[in-house]
């Protein structure tokens, strides 16, 4: 390779160990790095290649490339009993939530009802700009009658994907469309009793498209930097599990996961 590929080489390699480019994280695309970069595409593919061969990235599709997920060290015990389930009777039932008690027999346990209360599906997204900040509202809650920073989310209506729902959300919320948004993990909030998935979004980018235009939902938006994060975890202004799931999720693949800055 000549020295502009050497360069380029060099820098990709960098951003991969520096976790900039963390593992399972998509590359730009080609056109955006060869503009960013100052190198040819051809150019350019010789580098990717030359990275591919090294198992520094991995290839999905003609062209998307990604870092590899690193192994994973921890192996599974394997399958052991799960707990029976002989039925279940609705105690409380509309369109927001549903109790249940559900008749069950954990191994070696005597049958008992459990109780379980189902919730709507969530989508929630984290959207970052090339200055290190995520879009986030502070908002008011009345149940902790509390006001923290919350990622901008909701409920996925029926019919509707998740990923719509997140990029909805983002616009009806803040006024800002999001350039795309990627799937990271789909949780459990409180998985002993509670049925509610939540969905988690990450993007990069993001149009100012007008006031928002979800009233009840928004509150004051603001870009706020992820150096600030820690801090604002510590002094318990982050709201909602959703929104420490993503940010948690950011950090980590950031390498800054592992700082917890005092308030």
């Amino acid at each position: 390779m000549g020295p502009k590929s050497t360069k380029v080489y060099n820098t990709i390699r960098a951003r991969v160990a520096s976790g900039e480019f963390a593992p399972g994280d998509k590359l730009p695309s080609e056109r955006a790095l060869s503009e960013e970069l100052g190198i040819g595409r051809t150019a350019l593919r010789q580098v990717l290649a030359r990275l591919l061969a090294e198992h520094v990235l991995e290839v999905h599709g003609r062209s998307s490339y990604r870092v590899p997920a690193r192994p994973v060290s921890v192996a599974s015990p394997g399958e052991l009993e799960p707990w029976r389930i002989h039925g279940e009777r609705t105690v409380y039932d509309n369109r927001w939530v549903q109790l249940a008690l559900v008749d069950v027999e954990p191994p070696g346990v005597e049958r008992f009802e459990h109780h379980v209360v189902r919730l709507q599906h969530v989508a929630i997204a984290a959207v970052l700009d090339d200055q290190d900040r995520v879009l986030m509202l502070w908002r008011y809650r009345f149940v902790p009658d509390a006001w923290g920073w919350e990622l901008p989310g909701g409920i996925v209506d029926e019919g509707e994907e998740a990923l719509g729902t997140a990029l909805r959300e983002v616009e009806e919320e803040t006024g800002w469309r999001p350039a795309g948004l990627e799937h990271v993990v789909t949780y459990q909030p409180m998985v002993g009793m509670v049925d509610s998935p939540h969905e988690i979004f990450v993007g990069h980018g993001a149009k100012r498209i007008g006031d928002p235009t979800d009233v009840e939902e928004a509150g004051h938006i603001a870009w706020v930097p992820l150096a600030d994060i820690p801090s604002l975890m510590a002094r318990g202004e982050l709201m909602g599990s959703g929104t420490l799931v993503a940010l948690l999720h950011v950090l980590a693949s950031r390498g800054r996961g592992a700082a917890a800055a005092v308030p």
